[in-house]
């Protein structure tokens, strides 16, 4: 598994469904939840080195996205989301993603980092809780964890 840095430009190709040689994306990929992330950041001139959204590569095939919701605040937080597309689910690759992203963002000076899913997906539990976070509160339909860096 790799996390490889999207470009505004790869983000508008990718909306676009503008594949070139070398691309490789799973047919199925981008999946509908990630349509939103990548819509914005391909209206930006210009995105974050670090804290931006990444594609997510099984042997070198695009299957999903990790992504920061923006750089850490003042307090050195950090928001990230993730997901995978339906056949790239349960092999432990969104919990490799969730690894690398942190310590990217570890690397880069985050001191925290926070994410949230909903309250029925006991996978994408899971996977937070295996990555070291740690559920913090819940709502009427959302679970938020959070975990030091």
């Amino acid at each position: 598994m790799t996390l490889e840095p999207i470009t505004p430009e790869l983000a508008r190709r990718i909306v676009a469904r503008d594949q070139r040689d070398g691309d490789r994306w799973h047919s199925d990929y981008p999946f509908a939840d990630e349509l939103v992330p990548l819509r914005m950041l391909a209206g930006q001139d210009a995105a974050d080195a670090v804290f931006t959204l990444y594609m997510i590569r099984e042997e070198g095939l695009a299957v999903g996205g990790f992504g920061f919701f923006g750089p850490p605040g003042e307090s050195g937080t950090v928001e990230f989301g993730y997901g995978l597309i339906p056949s790239a689910r349960g092999r432990g690759l969104a919990t490799d993603a969730v690894a690398e992203g942190l310590r990217i963002a570890a690397a880069a000076g985050a001191r925290r980092a926070i994410a949230d899913t909903d309250l029925d997906n006991a996978p994408s539990i899971r996977v937070l809780e295996k990555s070291g976070l740690v559920e913090t509160h819940r709502s009427a339909d959302k679970v938020f964890f959070a975990r030091e860096l």
